[in-house]
């Protein structure tokens, strides 16, 4: 069963000292941290694909009809207080496993190395039926 864990930065969920701001050592050890996480997973066979993304000052919100030039704008709108940070990819062997995974994934440490506690959301991924060639 596959999952996506995805990352969510909210202003009012956790930390609220942004990172640009952390102590070198708690950047290194949240860093550490992800890495260790990462290792895990591919080990135990359960990582598909992680990745972190850019902030969303470099975002680009695209609209197409199909028929005109799209409209391309920049992103997010100016109000977002929340954004997509990153994700985990797991294929694991239950949805148990999947909150467990995004639990540890939740108290990644923070400054002075206290558990952030950050919002991860846990959605299964569909797949369309099989189709014959």
């Amino acid at each position: 069963m596959k999952y996506m864990l995805i990352k969510t930065y909210s202003e009012a969920a956790y930390c609220d000292t942004p990172m640009s701001e952390w102590e070198p050592e708690d950047i290194k050890a949240h860093i550490d941290f992800q890495r260790a996480l990462g290792e895990e997973l591919a080990k135990s066979g359960e990582l598909v694909d992680a990745q972190g993304l850019a902030g969303p000052e470099s975002a680009r919100i695209v609209s197409a009809d199909g028929r005109s030039a799209p409209v391309i704008t920049d992103g997010p709108f100016p109000e977002t207080k929340e954004f997509l940070a990153g994700y985990w990819l797991v294929d694991v062997d239950s949805p148990e496993r999947a909150l467990q995974i995004a639990a540890q994934a939740s108290a990644a440490p923070g400054p002075g190395g206290k558990p952030i506690g950050e919002y991860i959301e846990v959605r299964a991924v569909m797949s369309a039926p099989a189709t014959e060639l």
